[in-house]
């Protein structure tokens, strides 16, 4: 099966052998392209803030947020376990003086904005540097966990706004961006992507379902987002992360109708890049086209929940 485009299985198999990474740092490697960022990195990262203007690029984690239930994934279930009631009816009275509050969460930890593990994804029951499934059983990952990034996932962010760079509040449903638009993009900004950098790609379509008062199908329907030729752009500039705005950083539909989320399989499986989703870039990426700046430190740790393959997060871009 082809696409009209002519790309197929072939297409991703070869691409990622081109710039699969495996053994590239040692066959006990769980960091990827993580291990371009390096000390020196994060202490020039450092250097790019001048205004001390923070930008939390996480939505809420509530109830309304964006998971229709599809792929087993509900938005967050918030409860009280302790609240003002609770004191004002006398259940806290056994306590000398204090009184208090407390609460708990069931959190589908790739739900909202979050990282992909370099465990979340496996082709040809492989995962990225070659483990296998076994890696991967009930109690968590044993191998590429979220949790090995925890002191790894800062340092230089830039926004390539491609949404405003093609004149847009929102790239069309199911358009892709190419690697000729991600170049593009970056020149017109005047902004260069290198290594280890954390890159972020905003089509707007986050913020154009926010606007219409509606997630509808955002979680996994048709939408905007990279092709496969953006790892043309991203791999041989050794980046550390990719992000984006969407709920699945791939075009959807794929442009391989054999092959589903290809660039997983490219960039995630092989290369080793983790990837990020659903992040709300809208007032960083005004930010930027008012100052004309589009790089910043990025700071954007992953929760430690010890196996766990994805993380929720709270990214903060620092300028």
């Amino acid at each position: 099966m082809t696409t009209t485009s002519g790309l197929d299985i072939n297409t991703v198999l070869e691409k990622a052998s081109q710039y699969r990474n495996w053994g590239k740092w040692g066959p006990d490697d769980e960091l990827g392209t993580m291990n371009y960022v390096t000390e020196e990195k994060v202490a020039a990262a450092s250097r790019l803030v001048r205004r001390g203007k923070v930008f939390s690029l996480a939505l809420p984690l509530d109830s309304e947020g964006p998971m229709n239930g599809s792929y087993g994934r509900i938005n967050p279930v918030h409860v009280m376990l302790q609240d003002g009631g609770d004191i004002a009816s006398g259940a806290q009275d056994h306590l000398a003086t204090l009184r208090y509050t407390d609460d708990a969460c069931y959190l589908v930890l790739q739900s909202s904005t979050q990282w992909d593990a370099l465990s979340h994804i496996y082709h040809d029951g492989k995962m990225y540097n070659g483990y296998g499934t076994e890696q991967v059983h009930s109690g968590g990952a044993l191998k590429n966990s979220i949790t090995k990034i925890k002191d790894k996932a800062v340092g230089r962010g830039v926004l390539l706004d491609i949404a405003r760079y093609k004149g847009v509040a929102a790239l069309a449903t199911s358009e892709p961006i190419e690697a000729a638009d991600l170049e593009g993009c970056a020149d017109k900004q005047g902004v260069e992507v290198g290594e280890g950098d954390f890159v972020l790609v905003r089509t707007g379509q986050l913020e154009e379902r926010r606007q219409s008062g509606a997630w509808g199908d955002f979680a996994g329907g048709p939408a905007p987002g990279l092709a496969i030729s953006a790892a043309d752009f991203f791999c041989p500039r050794n980046v550390a992360a990719v992000a984006t705005d969407t709920w699945g950083t791939e075009v959807l539909p794929n442009e391989t109708p054999d092959v589903f989320q290809p660039l997983h399989i490219i960039m995630l499986v092989n290369a080793g890049i983790h990837l990020g989703e659903m992040w709300d870039m809208e007032a960083l990426a005004a930010d930027c086209a008012a100052d004309g700046v589009y790089e910043f430190m990025l700071a954007a740790p992953p929760l430690t929940v010890t196996g766990s393959v994805g993380s929720p997060v709270n990214p903060q871009a620092i300028k």
